[in-house]
């Protein structure tokens, strides 16, 4: 049995990059960056004015000077002249300050008659422009990261149409076990419903991943080799259940008997300690446990990170934060335990059920408190380690 930092780290040697591909600016949102990506121009691409006002020369501004407005600088129409002494030109936000002008007097600080405006008492600091460049300037690089909606516009406004981004891991999700079927028909009297697989396929999706679910396979090796078949050209086939070593337990033996290459067998966690990993041909395999919340827990503590580095972003554990206990934690055994836990206005507090069949009380849950092994009880307001849900 192997601790989760030397399964991650097991798990990373077994991961291989899905390499890059271009698709359009607007389908690259929820996509990661394959390359950094640099600007094609800068921004602003000359002096803006920050307000709405009149351009003219700072060296000339005072309250009382008067200044003749010689022009108009709108957003898109620029004013093409430059402003010499005791001038000024109209200008709107957005628009490039003419030359000869330095600083742009906001409108309520003027008074304006005809074609004449005198500076008034109440006069402003601050030049009230954008430099050019102010924003970033050309060839400065937007980083490897997964694009948020910002990203979006950030790269739109450095002139890129379309983008590297990591080509999507394809995962194969197989459910096993003859006491499985799907949701929406009816179990048998010895049968439930299976749900890690959807949990899971939401989560690989939410990540980037192209998920497919397979038909869920029987506990019999043939069953299991038809699924495994079915799954060739994905990137991560991702089994669930029948990985322990009861009778019924037939992944292993099967996923062997196909040419899998276990790298580990067995975490020191709890929820979750039949864990297997290994490669299958070109294909990478996790295998997790079949009760709803180990599959789950294992998928957030595993499977994240693994889809993570699969596509560039760097290889590490699923993040996790400090916050206070509101309530006392007993003490731990000799696994590492993720408790299920909740956040509130005093800190997080664990779950007083935490059976890893109960979905409910993971619904529930925001966030899993790590318990290091062999963890004294921790009092009310102690620190401690969790992974936001």
């Amino acid at each position: 049995m192997i601790s989760v930092t030397e399964a991650l780290e097991a798990l990373f040697a077994l991961v291989r990059p899905t390499g890059e591909e271009i698709v359009p600016l607007l389908d690259a949102s929820g996509r990661v960056l394959a390359r950094p990506v640099a600007a094609r121009r800068d921004q602003p691409p000359f002096p803006a004015a920050a307000m709405d006002g009149y351009a003219l020369r700072d060296a000339e501004l005072r309250p009382g000077a008067t200044f003749r407005v010689i022009g108009e600088s709108a957003a898109g129409h620029g004013y093409a002249g430059k402003v010499g002494p005791g001038e000024a030109a109209r200008i709107f936000t957005g628009a490039p300050v003419p030359g000869g002008a330095d600083h742009v007097v906001i409108q309520e600080d003027v008074a304006r008659d005809g074609d004449t405006i005198t500076i008034l008492d109440s006069l402003g600091r601050g030049p009230n422009l954008r430099p050019a460049g102010a924003d970033f300037r050309r060839g400065d690089e937007l980083d490897i990261k997964r694009l948020g909606p910002s990203d979006i516009a950030l790269l739109a406004a450095m002139n890129h149409a379309e983008l590297p981004v990591a080509r999507q891991p394809e995962v194969a999700i197989l459910a096993t076990g003859d006491e499985l079927v799907p949701p929406g028909r009816d179990p048998g009297p010895d049968q439930i419903v299976a749900s890690n697989s959807y949990g899971l396929f939401a989560l690989c999706a939410a990540l980037g991943a192209r998920p497919r679910l397979l038909p869920i396979a029987e506990d019999d090796l043939d069953s299991l080799r038809f699924a495994f078949g079915m799954a060739e050209g994905a990137d991560l086939l991702v089994t669930i259940g029948g990985a322990s070593v009861g009778d019924h337990d037939l992944v292993a033996p099967a996923a062997e008997g196909m040419g899998l290459e276990r790298s580990f067998w067995k975490v020191a966690m709890r929820p979750g300690k039949p864990l297997m990993a290994g490669r299958m041909g070109t294909m990478m395999m996790l295998g997790l446990p079949g009760n709803p919340v180990s599959a789950m827990v294992c998928g957030h503590v595993f499977l994240a990170p693994v889809l993570r580095a699969m596509q560039g972003l760097p290889a590490g554990p699923a993040p996790r934060r400090r916050a206070r206990l509101a309530a006392p934690l007993a003490a731990n055994g000799p696994r590492e335990h993720y408790l299920r836990a909740r956040t509130g206005p005093d800190g997080v507090t664990a779950f007083d059920k935490q059976d890893s069949s109960l979905l409910s009380v993971l619904s529930e849950a925001d966030c899993l408190i790590v318990q290091p092994p062999d963890d004294p009880a921790r009092p009310a307001g102690a620190e401690i380690e969790v992974i936001d849900l």
